[in-house]
């Protein structure tokens, strides 16, 4: 409810409004463009109980598709926590 007036569990009233998200959307993929990177990084999810520590490499290769295909805007991989996976940029 962007705009609106909540009642808090205090029983005081708080407006709100909506704010961007700080690095922008994440547009939703709708052409399956980057569903096999994306399913990659869930079933090793899923293989290493939810620790993505282990999934960095299907993780950078998801994000990789994604910038790609513009469906986030490019940036670099250290600012995006992958340059111990790539040489230089």
């Amino acid at each position: 409810m962007p705009g609106g007036t909540v009642i808090n569990a205090f029983g005081t009233q708080n407006r709100y409004g909506a704010k961007p998200p700080e690095n922008g959307s994440f547009p939703i993929d709708h052409k399956g463009e980057c569903k096999e990177y994306m399913m990659e990084f869930m079933k090793c999810l899923k293989t290493n109980d939810n620790d993505s520590s282990k999934c960095r490499m299907q993780s950078k290769e998801y994000l990789g598709c994604r910038m790609d295909h513009n469906l986030m805007e490019r940036d670099s991989w250290k600012k995006l926590g992958f340059a111990d996976l790539v040489k230089d940029e």
